[in-house]
């Protein structure tokens, strides 16, 4: 973390100084808005969080509840999830209270005695060591309350609105705010009082039954799968061992469980196999009541037993694969035509079985991809066209999300039977880790997205996926760090610099790339706006094959030495040597003749160039940028 460059600091560092709307933030909700966000979830709270993050731009987010979320349904937290937590500041201290998943059981019934069951695997969560990142449990309102409060430090000083329901839109396209939005008041004096917002975007992060998604025009499509589970936060006394490990219990006759510690040491949540749903069902299984839940989940452990002593939260579901078509207000013979002004997010656009734990995770990547992309809108950084790129992108996303949600629901929902094998549900869990991890997510070449002509350079970082971290070392202190850990969710691109064989002081192509970048024709010149500093839209780091005492600052170039703050103080921590122990070369497949890697604002890779192709980037930056005026 770096501050003090606006002056001395004695309070909590992570409040960054409030700027533009966040130094006279009106308390009540205001007639016209930049951006209009519904719904205080996992997708909207992180697209408030990243919208702070710009203080020029008016945002507010509306809640229907009076107050913050208390008990949420969601708990899974993804390795890629905890790496976008690092980037909005909160990942050490949510890790430190979650549940860390290591190992996953697998249990079935015993051959000898199938009215028993036992363990036939436990293979490791991340076996291939796709993330430095845990895989943890914890509870959904927790990481609201962080990204709340990301929200608040932020410059924008962004809180949420509570006690607002949305009622309906319309996109008028007339005047600089064309969404008209009707709201009412939920509690108070004012309950059921209607008001009208007028909005320039509106992002509905509304849930599975979106209003902002039904005025619009898109509907969810898909089929439920006639099958229902119940689930269960419980505290409970039980002999099964493997009580405090993530496990598949499947029995021979009673059904299926899969079970999920939670934090704090003794809650833990099951999710437990009720059967088939007749067609005419019409909706009775829903009826199941708690204690019917819990003697079926005896039934299915059997021979150990679960004595409940606590419900802290149940419900039953019944599991559904539904998706919209598009994520946004432009009907697919319009895209091209105009620009969308309203987008869904999150359960408002796909919905999809809690098995693999990726409801929160993958709402949150919408959330962030479409945060960013209407912060450089608003800001002027960027061409209304980038806002086409949202649907494009995330709607594939979510098509291959309930792909293979079905495939592990359908998996974990089969009688031992019937399966081919007992590792079968393990196999199946190991060979695919790296999907629910959130690392499978590959974007398309686009204006923000380059094609793959040089990816020999870099093949550690393929086009399109998350910048995967790797470790060097900070020279100006000599501290160990992971490169990807100082890319913060504050809106700008990072252009990875990696040197060719010279040492610093040597004539070289970073050199000569160095002294472009920091020339009149470089992106640098061309997009930040007059009296910004130059690290303001680029952070640019430079990363050297030399060891770190084989590396003087006083040799590396100015262009990776910005001057930044009020007091134009010198920035010496963007220069990194190799790691004594891990070669980030090596590690990554980089061009030992160096090579230049461009990662968008959410951490996936735009660009992988040669040091030499400083048209190319500065073309690069032409279609993805708009210039300064």
């Amino acid at each position: 973390m770096q501050f003090h460059h606006h002056g001395y600091v004695s309070t909590d560092p992570r409040m960054q100084p409030a700027a533009g709307v966040g130094l006279d933030r009106p308390a009540d909700l205001p007639d016209e808005v930049d951006v209009l966000i519904v719904g205080t979830g996992p997708a909207g709270m992180i697209t408030a969080a990243q919208l702070a993050q710009f203080p020029d731009v008016n945002v507010r987010i509306i809640e229907r509840r009076p107050e913050r979320l208390a008990i949420g349904q969601a708990d899974g937290i993804q390795a890629r999830s905890v790496e976008t937590f690092q980037a909005f500041g909160f990942a050490e201290r949510i890790t430190a209270e979650a549940y860390h998943l290591t190992e996953m059981a697998f249990w079935a019934p015993d051959p000898e005695d199938p009215s028993r069951i036992i363990k036939t695997a436990s293979p490791p969560d991340d076996p291939t060591g796709v993330s430095e990142f845990p895989h943890l449990i914890v509870n959904q309102a927790r990481v609201l309350d962080y990204f709340a409060e990301a929200a608040y430090n932020a410059p924008g000083r962004l809180t949420p609105d509570y006690g607002y329901e949305f009622k309906a839109l319309e996109v008028t396209q007339e005047g600089d705010f064309p969404v008209r939005v009707t709201l009412a008041h939920t509690s108070g004096s004012q309950k059921d009082v209607e008001r009208v917002i007028h909005a320039k975007y509106v992002v509905g992060a509304d849930g599975a039954r979106s209003g902002v998604r039904a005025a619009i025009g898109c509907t969810l499509a898909g089929q439920s799968a006639n099958h229902a589970w119940g689930v269960m936060d419980v505290l409970a006394n039980t002999d099964f061992p493997d009580i405090r490990t993530k496990s598949a219990i499947q029995s021979s006759t009673g059904g299926n469980i899969l079970l999920i510690p939670r934090e704090g040491g003794y809650l833990f949540r099951m999710y437990v196999d009720l059967g088939e749903v007749p067609e005419d069902d019409a909706g009775n299984v829903r009826k199941t009541s708690i204690d019917q839940i819990i003697a079926k989940a005896n039934a299915i452990i059997a021979p150990y037993t679960l004595d409940v002593k606590n419900v802290a939260w149940s419900s039953v579901y019944e599991v559904g694969h539904r998706l919209t078509d598009r994520f946004d207000d432009v009907p697919a013979d319009e895209r091209g035509t105009r620009s969308p002004r309203v987008f869904i997010a999150g359960d408002a656009c796909h919905t999809h079985s809690a098995k693999a734990g990726q409801g929160m995770n993958v709402s949150m990547q919408d959330g962030w991809n479409i945060g960013w992309k209407l912060g450089h809108v608003l800001d002027g950084r960027a061409p209304e066209a980038l806002l086409d790129t949202y649907s494009l992108e995330r709607q594939v996303v979510a098509q291959n999300l309930i792909d293979f949600d079905k495939e592990w629901s359908t998996l974990m929902a089969k009688p031992a039977a019937e399966l081919g094998s007992p590792q079968e549900v393990a196999d199946f869990y190991t060979r695919t880790a790296e999907f629910p991890a959130g690392f499978m997510t590959e974007y398309e070449p686009s204006m923000i997205v380059g094609t793959a002509d040089h990816q020999e350079l870099a093949t550690g970082f393929p086009l399109g996926k998350r910048f995967k971290s790797a470790r060097v070392v900070k020279v100006c202190d000599t501290n160990p760090a992971h490169l990807g850990h100082f890319h913060a969710a504050d809106g700008r691109y990072r252009i990875y610099v990696f040197a060719d064989r010279a040492a610093p002081a040597e004539a070289s192509a970073v050199r000569e790339l160095a002294e472009w970048l920091a020339g009149p024709e470089s992106p640098i010149a061309v997009h930040t706006p007059a009296g910004r500093d130059s690290s303001s839209l680029f952070d640019v780091r430079v990363i050297y094959q030399q060891g770190h005492h084989d590396v003087n600052l006083n040799d590396v170039p100015d262009a990776f030495k910005p001057t930044v703050g009020p007091f134009e103080l010198v920035n010496l921590e963007n220069v990194y040597a190799k790691h004594p122990d891990i070669d980030i070369f090596e590690e990554r497949g980089i061009s030992r003749d160096g090579a230049i890697v461009v990662v968008r604002p959410d951490h996936y890779v735009s660009q992988v160039l040669p040091l030499t192709a400083r048209d190319e980037l500065a073309a690069f930056f032409r279609g993805a940028l708009k210039p300064a005026s």
